[in-house]
């Protein structure tokens, strides 16, 4: 997993995910090696006449810590650099290839244990040198009809793969000033060339298929990360003051985050606030907080390699306006009504219905102007990235992960509402994984009244 920069936060993420892992985890994975068997032998199942390759990440020249792709990571957990996993869907068998030492994985702050252990460590029946890999394909070239691979980029830290794919295909693919193709579509050309006889398929859309309906265990590990993210949402508030920089805000979100075990946020802090209300990914930290402001704030934690999104919106003195609390009471009932009605085999179109009908009994004019430009009720999936793969949910199904995210934005008033949470959809329903952030006008008011971490801090002469 990511490593945080100091022994305390290293500890405390270790801590974590011990709470989380099952009896029988190995320390070198995240989960239980039988999570990852059961991925794979999903994937086998849509893949019976051939086998998919599929490359982890390749070492970082920056210093920042090695970080796994999450498709690569998804399918064997493994987080060793220049690794390459064979699923074969034909003879239901798999095979990973590595080189790389023990005193290699531990100065990368990677678990050694795979290379000492690899077979008994990851499961995996076959464990080769990467110089191998090439031998392999060739065999599984001569007898197989069709060979599968990612044709999307893979996704690392703090990256969406579809939001990466077009911004390649417009800086890089398409720009007349360089014109290289991706390193997955390079792959696909150097398979074609040397297995002309074999068909080349795209596995993308089958491997995002399954990180859609996350497992138990995904779920109580974004759980854990749901209640890190509500902890740091809810000091973050009660340290809020005019005459603060936004730079502070997520100075004190970041701390929250990461001394409660999380590697670090899973995207930069979004603070919009006066002007840049309009930008809901601003993220520059740059304006210092005025006596009136509204506050938007989209942060959360990311654990082990899966993510939690919440946005959370308040007045920077402590006190809503008339106007501020209208709109405001507005989104969140939206929000609220939508929490009502989730529910396995519901349709966007469904779920606007009957949130609609909830509202009127509420007593809420649906013709006032906020509630016609109110958009949210189905937002995008959350997982291992923030925007995660298979854009957002078209039917609820249990085990979808998504973003129930309000939001209104009037730029003329520097007035921007968005109240966001990450949802699980249960067998019956749904339920909050980021539940307990005060959201109602009075619960907000109530909590800024109280001290934040900088006030504690200046009240000692420390701040």
């Amino acid at each position: 997993m990511r490593k945080s920069s100091s022994l305390f936060l290293k500890t405390a993420a270790f801590l974590v995910l011990t709470a989380v892992a099952v009896s029988s985890l190995s320390a070198a994975l995240m989960f239980d090696k039988s999570e990852y068997a059961a991925r794979r032998q999903k994937l086998m199942e849509k893949i019976p006449d051939g086998a998919a390759i599929i490359f982890g990440a390749q070492p970082i020249a920056s210093y920042y810590p090695y970080a796994q792709n999450n498709d690569f990571m998804y399918l064997c957990g493994v987080e060793l650099p220049n690794a390459a996993l064979i699923i074969d869907g034909a003879r239901k068998s798999c095979a990973l290839f590595f080189t790389s030492t023990e005193a290699a994985a531990r100065a990368n702050g990677i678990s050694a244990d795979v290379v000492k252990n690899p077979k008994e460590t990851t499961g995996i029946e076959v464990v080769l040198p990467y110089e191998n890999l090439a031998g392999q394909l060739m065999r599984i070239g001569n007898q197989a009809k069709v060979l599968y691979t990612p044709f999307r980029p893979e996704e690392l830290y703090r990256e969406a793969s579809m939001e990466k794919f077009m911004n390649l295909q417009q800086n890089m693919v398409l720009n007349p000033w360089d014109g290289r193709t991706t390193r997955e579509l390079q792959f696909v050309k150097v398979l074609k060339e040397r297995f002309p006889q074999l068909e080349v398929r795209d596995c993308t859309s089958m491997i995002w298929e399954l990180r859609t309906i996350k497992s138990l265990a995904e779920i109580e590990l974004m759980r854990k990360a749901g209640r890190i993210g509500v902890k740091a949402h809810t000091e973050l508030m009660k340290a809020t003051r005019p005459g603060m920089y936004e730079y502070e805000l997520s100075a004190v979100l970041n701390y929250i985050c990461e001394k409660e075990g999380a590697q670090e946020s899973a995207y930069g802090v979004i603070i919009s606030s006066g002007e840049n209300q309009p930008y809901v990914h601003y993220a520059e930290h740059d304006r210092q907080l005025k006596d009136g402001d509204i506050i938007v704030v989209d942060a959360g934690p990311d654990l082990n390699y899966y993510d939690i999104d919440i946005t959370i919106t308040y007045p920077a003195n402590g006190k809503f306006t008339p106007r501020q609390k209208e709109v405001y009471e507005a989104a969140l009932a939206v929000h609220e009504a939508n929490m009502k009605v989730y529910r396995p085999g519901l349709t966007p179109q469904q779920c606007r219905q009957e949130v609609e009908e909830i509202l009127k009994k509420q007593g809420f004019d649906l013709n006032k102007d906020y509630f016609k430009r109110l958009r949210g009720g189905f937002g995008h999936y959350v997982g291992m990235a923030t925007h995660d793969v298979g854009g957002g949910p078209q039917l609820l199904k249990p085990g979808m992960v998504f973003a129930n995210e309000p939001m209104i934005i009037y730029a003329d008033e520097n007035l921007g509402v968005r109240v966001e949470d990450t949802i699980l959809i249960t067998e019956t329903g749904c339920e909050n994984l980021t539940a307990g952030i005060p959201r109602s006008v009075k619960d907000i008011e109530a909590l800024m009244k109280k001290d934040g971490i900088p006030q504690v801090l200046k009240k000692a002469g420390l701040y």
